[in-house]
């Protein structure tokens, strides 16, 4: 996560039963290479100790009696000043009302007075405490200050109760976090497409056609955008993976299915990382065949060339708006090949009139589907190449990305 390597993140925990969550979140905030000074509340001591957020961090946690020591005269300002974003984590209903208000009677809430950079919170709060009306107000009020707000979610709480009220999982606030730190990156003011996962072409009502992509590496795609500050539309196969928080989600099946929804976006790039099939069934069996019936004849036809399609259509033919301006300024392709792979993601690129194209041997038991590593080549449309050496999906998509915004530059 190279946008959280280097930042300084002020984490306060408040008095929830949802404080494990945070350090949960300390500890991946700190392997993602952020520098993250924890604030305890009293009542957030009583739940996690300051040395647990030490021994996850590296760190010294800090307490309110800080707040009266050799420092107290310039810590919250220095916090305040310093930081690039201050996250409180749980933020219980009467931390909510005192940020509202303006009111700084510990060291978490004074800091968020003086703080000069963006403040999330992610509420936790047990039954009906979320939908009371002071509650509500105090959100809002904090809204229209600018504070921006992770959850709650629905699910069972700490009382029994089942409603509104969970902390969201670090994960989610992680996503929230990184959404805040990319908005002046280099895509900012950009959008984005990024397809993902496998199509399926149904037989009949139960049987598909399909392939072995995850979608882990349109995922991170997605989130590199993100990590850019792009606006993202992640059009998705169903998959196990959870969308990166930020993007607009589009689910799809089938290649016709991506296809209807591609021809009605545009977009300054499309990167085309979905496993689109290029065979479909001639025809989908009505009813589910029966192994008593014999072994079905299964006739394929070829299935839409999306990239052709949409890369050849102008944005808004036939609905009035001006014909032959492009539907987007830059289209990324993949090519995962078993054979020839240079030969043939240089046919792709070409055929398809692709800015580049990124050329991966699926053969390998290192790269390929359905695993976290990627051996890609780029192929450009100047004629020149990258050799990407083996290494995360995650790392492939940040160089994926810095392509794609030096093209749009």
């Amino acid at each position: 996560m190279s946008i959280l390597s280097g930042k300084h993140i002020l984490l306060g925990v408040t008095g929830s039963i949802a404080a494990y969550k945070a350090a949960d979140l300390a500890s991946k905030l700190t392997q993602a290479g952020a520098q993250v000074d924890v604030i305890l509340t009293g009542a957030g001591e009583k739940f996690v100790t300051p040395l647990t957020f030490q021994s996850v961090t590296g760190r010294r946690a800090y307490t309110d009696n800080d707040l009266w020591g050799n420092e107290a005269h310039i810590l919250h300002v220095t916090f305040g000043k310093t930081a690039d974003i201050l996250v409180i984590a749980p933020c219980t209903a009467d931390t909510m009302a005192k940020l509202a208000h303006g009111i700084a009677d510990n060291l978490l809430t004074v800091t968020a007075l003086a703080a000069a950079c963006p403040i999330l919170i992610a509420p936790a709060m047990d039954g009906g405490m979320f939908d009371h009306p002071a509650t509500r107000a105090n959100l809002a009020a904090l809204q229209s200050h600018g504070v921006l707000v992770a959850g709650p979610a629905e699910g069972y709480l700490a009382s029994g109760l089942s409603g509104k009220g969970r902390m969201v999982e670090s994960v989610e606030v992680l996503g929230h976090i990184r959404n805040v730190l990319g908005k002046r990156g280099k895509l900012a003011g950009k959008k984005i497409i990024v397809t993902a996962g496998g199509t399926q072409e149904a037989i009949d009502p139960v049987r598909i056609l399909t392939n072995h992509s995850s979608g882990r590496q349109g995922y991170a795609l997605a989130q590199a955008a993100l990590d850019s500050g792009a606006d993202v539309c992640l059009i998705t196969t169903p998959t196990a993976l959870t969308p990166p928080v930020g993007a607009r989600v589009v689910c799809v099946k089938s290649v016709q299915e991506m296809l209807d929804v591609l021809i009605n976006e545009s977009a300054d790039a499309l990167i085309m990382a979905a496993a689109a099939a290029d065979f479909r069934p001639k025809q989908v069996a009505k009813e589910k065949m029966k192994k008593r019936d014999g072994i079905p004849q299964i006739e394929l036809e070829a299935a839409p060339d999306i990239l052709k399609i949409v890369t050849s259509s102008p944005l808004g033919a036939g609905s009035g708006s001006p014909a032959g301006k492009k539907r987007f300024k830059v289209v990324v392709g993949f090519a995962a090949e078993s054979q020839d792979l240079l030969e043939n993601a240089a046919e792709k690129l070409q055929s398809k009139g692709l800015d580049f194209i990124a050329a991966n041997d699926i053969s390998a038991k290192d790269a390929g589907f359905a695993i976290e590593t990627n051996r890609i080549t780029l192929l450009f449309a100047n004629g020149t190449q990258e050799i990407l050496q083996l290494m995360s999906k995650t790392e492939a998509a940040e160089k994926i990305i810095e392509h794609t915004a030096r093209l749009l530059e």
